[in-house]
């Protein structure tokens, strides 16, 4: 139960830090809608959403995982002055940020077993146990959230880059987002599991 609890909590952090990520970006690039609507700030209550940071999480972890996401941070890509280039540096700062807290954590538990391996104290042993469920959410959040369908931070980087013919498509994409979506997480997502161990022990030096 102690477990489920950190890991919902984990979670809802980490979307924050997601979603703060994109705002920050955004904010930097010449867009104010963020700040102007008091989101740029590390009070969860502005951020958390009732289902996808409450009910849904809660009812994934008597699934054996956790998932959740929270509010979006709002942007108007209008206010960019490279609207392209910028949508594309605000999509990739939430998987980034994602990335970025799994490898401080990740770094944090191989030194950790560098200097106690399995002979640390109990304080030590807890540590590790919650860097670890850290590690594993933030790597799920950065890979679900790079796969290139609609509303995924994946698909804004992906029509970034592609010529504006494909807009139409983008639009229809955009369109069928939540079928997509249910898509990914019932068929692509059990492909793209197996690699999330194999990063795990990239970041960690250890196995899951």
């Amino acid at each position: 139960m102690s477990i489920t609890i950190f890991s919902i909590i984990i979670l809802i952090l980490s979307v924050i830090g997601h979603e703060l990520a994109h705002g920050y970006m955004a904010d930097s690039l010449g867009d104010p809608t963020a700040r102007l609507a008091g989101r740029l700030t590390i009070n969860p209550l502005k951020h958390i959403d009732l289902y996808g940071s409450i009910i849904v999480p809660i009812i994934t972890s008597f699934f054996g995982f956790t998932f959740g996401w929270a509010k979006p941070v709002p942007y108007n890509p209008y206010n960019l002055k490279d609207k392209r280039v910028g949508e594309f540096l605000i999509a990739v700062a939430g998987p980034a940020m994602n990335l970025f807290i799994a490898l401080v954590f990740g770094t944090a538990i191989r030194l950790i077993m560098n200097n106690y391996g399995s002979s640390g104290s109990p304080m030590v042993g807890s540590f590790v146990i919650i860097s670890s469920y850290i590690v594993v959410i933030n790597i799920v959040l950065a890979i679900f959230n790079l796969i290139p369908v609609p509303p995924l931070d994946g698909s804004k980087l992906l029509f970034s880059i592609l010529p504006h013919q494909y807009s139409r498509t983008r639009i229809m994409l955009e369109t069928y987002a939540p079928i997509l979506i249910l898509f990914v997480v019932f068929f692509v997502w059990q492909v793209i599991v197996p690699i999330i161990p194999w990063i795990f022990k990239i970041m960690t030096g250890v196995g899951m």
